[in-house]
């Protein structure tokens, strides 16, 4: 009865503070109330269950103050198979209550945090003129509007293969490179390696606005300013330091009895590349790609530095769209719905390896 109460005192309170709320943001007060009902009595629940789980575990009924509990040996009162029993039923309740609870809190941190997806995608397939009413942003539209991602493909759509085209590349040259730089700084000693790795992994720390000027300046020295070629050459440069640190930490755990016993067969450098190392990278390729995928296609300052209109990737051809002075919210929002689908789907299919790889040659033994 007692938790009952208190879930009820959450529903009340939470719903008087969101009418108030509402009311004094000029939002509708009746769905404040609503709102703040529900989240003051799942809120109180999930706070009450741990405290009445422990209270019932001590042996304290509901509705009686707590007393101060004398600890006991169990030799000095002999437990009765009810007593146990007992025991173990509110032990147990114990352990679902928070389990409840957990699972409770990590539902409730996942609804917030899909919150903004939930508002690009309803956003996305609303009206322009419902797009553009603020106060229904939580709304669902009131018909599916599919028009919004056919207008945003036709205009994304080069775009969208600049950016296939840029990212592909330069994920596969930068793993490629990343891969071998790991081989030699893991397996090969060399005067100067102690200098030469620290010095690769300090371009991981250099932000891409100290470098831009003499960048833009280099790239049209060499002739490839405002092509992709020129966006790619970035993109590996800038991706070597974090490819290099993943593959040498990943080579680092390959016994090197492995590599005595490849030269030993006649392999030379690249042999032992070839057909010891290579085939056990999976995992350092799985978390590589994923990584420079995720950075390079979602990359904006390369790309509206290095490149001109013909060259553009998404990102740059998204924030044009959004652009200008009434803006038309589900077409931007449909673009970025379109935007983050290739990234969404290489999560998808390589994600179950993405953390085994990462953590690879992380831990010994």
């Amino acid at each position: 009865m007692t938790v009952a109460t208190w879930i009820i005192f959450g529903a009340l309170i939470g719903s008087l503070g969101t009418y108030l709320l509402y009311e004094h943001r000029g939002y509708e007060p009746d769905r404040g109330a609503l709102i703040g009902g529900l989240v003051g009595a799942v809120g109180n629940l999930i706070v009450l269950i741990p405290l009445w789980g422990y209270i019932l575990l001590k042996g304290v009924p509901f509705g009686q103050p707590a007393t101060k509990l004398v600890p006991v040996t169990v030799s000095a009162i002999p437990v009765e198979p009810t007593q146990y029993a007992r025991a173990r039923q509110r032990s147990r309740l114990l352990k679902h209550s928070g389990r409840f609870a957990l699972y409770a809190f990590l539902i409730i941190l996942a609804i917030v945090y899909l919150l903004p997806v939930y508002t690009v995608v309803t956003t996305s397939l609303k009206t322009p003129q419902e797009a553009g009413q603020l106060k229904q942003v939580w709304d669902l539209p009131s018909e599916l509007h599919w028009k919004s991602y056919k207008t945003a493909f036709d205009e994304l759509g080069p775009k969208l293969r600049n950016s296939f085209l840029l990212t592909i590349n330069a994920t596969v040259l930068s793993a490629l490179m990343g891969s071998m730089n790991g081989y030699v700084l893991a397996k090969w000693r060399f005067p100067g390696a102690n200098i030469v790795f620290p010095l690769m992994l300090f371009g991981m720390f250099i932000p891409y606005q100290s470098i831009l000027i003499p960048l833009f300046q280099f790239i049209q020295d060499i002739d490839l300013g405002g092509s992709l070629t020129g966006l790619v050459i970035a993109h590996v440069v800038y991706g070597l330091p974090i490819t290099t640190l993943i593959f040498r930490n990943y080579y680092t755990e390959v016994p090197t009895e492995m590599i005595e016993a490849g030269l030993i067969d006649g392999a030379g450098f690249f042999g032992v590349y070839r057909w010891i190392l290579f085939p056990l990278s999976l995992p350092g390729f799985v978390v590589v790609i994923i990584w420079q995928f995720t950075q390079i296609w979602n990359e904006f300052l390369f790309a509206v530095t290095l490149t001109n209109e013909n060259s553009q990737p998404i990102t740059v051809a998204l924030a044009l769209l959004a652009g200008g002075e009434a803006v038309k919210w589900n077409l931007p929002m449909a673009g970025a719905v379109l935007a983050a689908l290739p990234t969404l789907l290489v999560y998808i299919i390589l994600g179950r390896y993405f953390i085994r790889g990462l953590l690879a040659g992380s831990v010994k033994g």
